[in-house]
């Protein structure tokens, strides 16, 4: 089955200038860098898009910018990251009017809601949506869990199409396929377990250090996809500990930094983030620079 959302979907960090503005033209020019490089979508206003600091305007205004970067090159999805689930709702709506292609929807946050509640969210939002969603399930950074079986019985919402697995477990992948086989395209949202992801059936990677990395990123992805494994081994091991950087209490820290060092992007972030300073910006620093002075050549795709 073709799935609409396959391949590399970066969730593209949010520039801001000095000042917490939002950075137009550094945003534009990281998106354009991933198209170039061949990604396959566009996900704005995520968990490294710092979400929980913008407000529903500037989510638009980033899904905006979003929108002429791409000039149609590729999908572009909105993260509905709310509280409330009319707020969700809301938001789908004016998504809808300033182009997306779709949406990325997390649970309600703060509150933790059980299975049933969970599912109505889910429904709710799906109802308000004129354009398909993708299931953002990360149950380790915000505590609600959709299982496979949830998935299953969900299944019947025709609008909600794919799946971007943050549960930390490669084998979720084979429990999904295995409760609800080929309905929703999985996408993994664990760099570092992206490889294994995509080895047992996953259909993309909705991926981290692709913001600093992407033609890596692709490359690793199309490897995998036209059987060249040992190829796309090297590369993922020479990625590993950058991917590392993207299953951290401070990713956005950490990949705006590779970003700013690569020359793809800035460094600051909203409080209460900070910047990486002392020891700690030394020890990533370090890991990135040395990364760049190992970086292998990367084959004909």
């Amino acid at each position: 089955m073709a799935h609409i959302w396959e391949g590399v979907l970066p969730a593209v960090t949010t520039k801001f200038h000095a000042d917490f503005s939002i950075d137009h033209e550094w945003t534009k020019k990281n998106i354009e860098a991933q198209i170039e490089a061949g990604v396959d979508g566009i996900i704005v206003c995520g968990s490294l898009g710092e979400a929980s600091t913008l407000s529903l305007d500037e989510k638009l205004e980033v899904l905006d910018i979003a929108v002429d970067a791409s000039r149609g090159r590729v999908p572009v999805l909105l993260t509905v990251a709310e509280n409330s689930t009319l707020d969700g709702c809301r938001q789908v709506e004016q998504g809808a009017k300033r182009g997306a292609a779709g949406y990325m929807v997390l649970p309600g946050l703060r509150y933790l809601s059980d299975r049933r509640e969970t599912l109505n969210h889910f429904r709710m939002v799906a109802d308000a949506s004129p354009l398909p969603l993708m299931i953002y399930n990360n149950p380790l950074a915000y505590g609600v869990d959709m299982t496979p079986d949830m998935f299953a019985e969900i299944a019947d919402e025709k609008k909600i199409v794919a799946i971007k697995e943050s549960c930390g477990d490669v084998r979720r992948v084979t429990d999904l396929i295995n409760a609800v086989g080929d309905r929703y395209a999985i996408l993994c949202g664990v760099d570092n377990l992206a490889m294994e992801a995509m080895l047992m059936g996953a259909h993309g990677w909705v991926a981290g250090l692709v913001c600093a990395f992407p033609r890596e990123t692709v490359a690793i992805y199309k490897l995998v996809k036209a059987g060249r494994f040992d190829e796309a081994r090297k590369i993922y091991r020479w990625f590993a500990p950058l991917l590392a950087l993207d299953v951290s209490h401070k990713l956005v820290q950490n990949i705006k930094l590779a970003e700013a060092i690569v020359g793809l992007g800035t460094e600051p972030v909203r409080p209460p983030r900070l910047p990486l300073a002392g020891d700690e910006r030394k020890a990533v620093e370090s890991l990135i620079r040395h990364s760049i002075e190992t970086r292998p050549a990367l084959p004909t795709l």
